[in-house]
C-alpha cells in the first residue's frame, strides 16, 4: 500500500470523518457519499481510512475474502474446502478497491481467464473488482461521472449481495457485499437517484473558511510531503488509538439497544421530511447505533439521532417546488420541530 496521509491528522471535515468511521463500524449503514469542493480532502480521507482499518479474518486462499465464521455465506470453492476438513484462516487488511471511471464491465464483474483457456483449454473464472471488494469498501472517485451501464450493474449487486456472471460458457455466482464510498463535485453533474439512494450517508464537504484551519491544513500537508516517514511516526499513536476505538466499537455494537422512543423519533422525522421508502429510518437507526457504540453509550438517544440525521437523510428528500431551501436546511428545520 502506498504511503497515505494519516486519518487522525486530517484537519476539520468532522462530518465526513464521522460518517466514514460509522461506515467502518457497521457496514450495514450502507456507505458514504462525500460531495463538495475540489481539493477539500475527500479522496485523502477515504484513502486514509483504508490504512486505518483493523484487519479481518478470511479463509486462506479464498479469492472472495470469505468469512470463516459464516460458513452459510461461503463461496462454492470454500464450501468444497469445508467438506474435506476445517478451513485455514488468516488475518488480512480490509480491502478498499478503486473503481476507475473507465473500467470495462469484464474488469468489474470478472470474466473468462484467457491465459488458462489458451494454455490448458480450461474454462476458468478470473474474479473482478467486485470479488476483491467483498467484505470491504468499493471506492468510486467522481461517482457522478460513472457510466450508466456500470451504475446499473452496481445497483443489481448492491441489492442482492451477489455477483452473477453468465458469459462465454461460464455461470458463476459469488458473494459481493461491500460498502460503497463515493466522492464527487456537484458542479460536474448530479448522481443518478437510484445510485444516490444506495449510499447510507451523504456528507457535504466544504473548503475551510477560517484562517487558522487553512494554515494548519497547509502546514500538515507540507510536513507530510517533506518527510512522510517522520510525519507518520508523529501521528502513529493517534492512529493506533483511533484503530482501537473502531475495533472496540464493533465489539460493543451488538450490545447497543435502540429504544422504542428513538425508533418513533426517527420515523416521525422521516415522515415530516417526506422521505421515500423506509431506508431513511433504517439508516438513521443503524448510524445512530454505531455512533453510540463509538462513544461508549449503551442506548441510542436523541442526541445521537440529531447528530447523524443530516448525513442520513439529506440525500433522500424529494424536490419541493414551493421550498427553495437546501436539503440540509430542511433537515435542520425538521429536527427543530421534532426535537425542540
Amino acid at each position: 500500500m502506498a504511503t497515505v496521509f494519516p486519518f487522525s491528522a486530517i484537519v476539520g471535515q468532522e462530518e465526513m470523518k464521522l460518517a466514514l468511521l460509522i461506515a467502518a463500524i457497521d457496514q450495514k449503514v450502507g456507505g458514504v457519499l462525500a460531495f463538495g469542493d475540489r481539493g477539500a480532502g475527500k479522496s485523502t480521507a477515504v484513502r486514509a481510512l483504508a490504512a486505518l482499518l483493523p484487519k479481518m479474518k478470511v479463509v486462506v486462499g479464498c479469492r472472495y475474502n470469505c468469512d470463516p465464521d459464516l460458513p452459510e455465506r461461503f463461496c462454492e470453492e470454500c464450501k468444497e474446502k469445508a467438506k474435506h476438513g476445517k478451513v485455514k484462516t488468516a488475518q488480512v487488511l480490509v480491502p478498499v478497491v478503486d473503481l476507475p471511471l473507465g473500467a470495462t464491465e469484464d474488469r468489474v464483474v470478472g470474466a473468462l481467464d484467457l491465459e488458462r483457456a489458451l494454455a490448458k483449454g480450461e474454462k476458468a473464472f478470473e474474479p473482478g473488482l467486485l470479488a476483491r471488494a467483498h467484505r470491504g469498501f468499493l471506492y468510486i472517485d467522481e461517482a457522478n461521472l460513472l457510466e450508466d451501464h456500470l451504475v446499473d450493474l452496481l445497483l443489481d449487486v448492491a441489492a442482492s449481495g451477489e455477483n452473477v456472471v453468465e458469459r462465454e460458457g461460464l455461470s458463476i455466482r459469488h458473494p459481493a457485499r461491500f460498502v460503497l464510498v463515493g466522492t464527487g463535485n456537484p458542479e460536474e453533474g448530479e448522481l443518478r437517484p437510484q445510485l444516490l439512494d444506495r449510499f447510507g450517508m451523504s456528507v457535504e464537504v466544504k473548503t475551510p473558511d477560517t484562517l487558522p484551519e487553512r494554515i494548519e491544513v497547509v502546514r500538515r500537508r507540507d510536513a507530510f510531503e517533506s518527510d512522510s516517514t517522520a510525519f507518520l511516526e508523529d501521528w502513529s499513536k493517534e492512529e493506533a488509538k483511533l484503530r482501537r476505538k473502531i475495533t472496540q466499537a464493533k465489539d460493543r455494537l451488538p450490545d447497543v439497544s435502540v429504544p422504542d422512543a428513538a425508533l418513533e423519533r426517527a420515523a416521525r422525522l422521516c415522515m415530516t421530511l417526506g422521505t421515500d421508502g423506509l431506508r431513511g429510518e433504517l439508516t438513521l437507526m443503524r448510524a445512530a447505533r454505531a455512533l453510540a457504540a463509538l462513544e461508549h453509550d449503551k442506548i441510542v438517544t436523541d442526541d445521537h439521532l440529531k447528530r447523524i440525521a443530516p448525513s442520513a437523510l439529506r440525500h433522500r428528500l424529494r424536490r419541493n417546488p414551493l421550498d427553495d431551501a437546501g436539503s440540509s436546511v430542511r433537515v435542520d428545520r425538521a429536527l427543530a420541530e421534532i426535537f425542540g
